[in-house]
């Protein structure tokens, strides 16, 4: 039996062997795992990179489909302004400016670009801006009386206020 004893390795030397095969294992896992996280940190910059790109390229040439159809407005605008106008040609050339307006807010609102109605609404500061204040009593007081500048919406969003008179009451 002592034979026995001697054949096997003692108890120190086994747990010392699983001890370094189990650190082994765990040194491989570690190494794993910073390779991934090395691998995942490369990725997300790239991420970064390419996405503070696309913005920059965004701000850069995100208006160009409207440059692009405003310019059509533009060349119709030119052409009737290089038209010679005398009484004969006078009711087409106003024809010809009445379409290209026409065609300059049909362009806006494809771009999601909408004219606020303001004539005769209640004064709204959000939307309008009180250039001054007339006594009539056409509109209601704290209505709008008359419009200088018409208000936009971009989506939701007001990118003019229309600037405006409010009505008051006469004295």
């Amino acid at each position: 039996m002592a034979e026995e004893n001697n054949s096997q390795t003692p108890p120190n030397e086994t747990s010392q062997a699983d001890a370094s095969s189990e650190i082994q294992k765990l040194q491989e896992q570690a190494d794993k795992f910073k390779n991934e996280y090395l691998y995942l940190r490369a990725e997300f910059e790239n991420y970064k990179r390419n996405a503070i790109k696309e913005r920059a390229d965004l701000l850069k040439f995100g208006p160009e489909r409207l440059v692009r159809d405003l310019l059509e407005v533009a060349d119709n605008f030119e052409r009737a302004l290089s038209t010679q106008v005398t009484p004969e040609t006078l009711g087409t050339f106003k024809q010809g400016v009445e379409m290209t307006a026409a065609d300059l807010k049909n362009l806006l609102q494809r771009h999601n670009v909408v004219e606020v109605p303001t004539e005769g609404a209640a004064f709204d500061p959000s939307i309008h801006e009180a250039l001054s204040s007339e006594p009539t009593d056409a509109v209601a007081p704290g209505h709008i009386s008359k419009v200088f500048k018409k208000a936009y919406k971009l989506h939701d969003k007001v990118i003019r206020p229309a600037q405006v008179v409010v009505a008051r009451k006469p004295e």
